[in-house]
């Protein structure tokens, strides 16, 4: 193994460590992201067959929407149901568990919707202090 190579590893182990040890962060650490986030809302309305999902969020790549379905149901948060018809259909839902983080995320985004021109004023007021 190339030195470069033992850092990442050892990169990953830290992080799995500490992902271990902290519950917050192993949670909001799938979930937190703009693409889950969508997705739990999207899915929330409804079923959604693949297809669905990715006209409703049209700047998904094809790669991260499956990526972020397939990290969804690997946590209990998404179900997917393949029909036998031809050609077969793969539906998504939200299990109970992706159901209860409705409410949560809604009251994060109205936070965010309240307090965003005061944010973008901050950032436009902060000046990068210097070393």
């Amino acid at each position: 193994m190339t030195s470069a190579s033992l850092l990442t590893a050892e990169k990953y182990r830290a992080q799995r460590e500490l992902q271990e040890i902290c519950p917050i962060r192993d949670v909001l650490d799938r979930v937190g992201d703009k693409w889950s986030t969508l997705l739990i809302f999207t899915l929330g309305e409804r079923s959604h067959r693949f297809g669905e999902l990715r006209r409703a969020i049209p700047d998904i790549s094809q790669r991260m929407l499956t990526q972020t379905l397939r990290e969804l149901q690997e946590d209990g948060l998404a179900n997917r149901v393949v029909h036998p018809t031809t050609p077969p259909s793969t539906e998504y839902s939200l299990t109970p568990l992706g159901t209860s983080l409705i409410e949560p995320l809604s009251q994060l985004l109205r936070w965010a919707e309240l307090n965003h021109a005061a944010i973008r004023d901050a950032r436009a007021g902060y000046v990068t202090p210097t070393a």
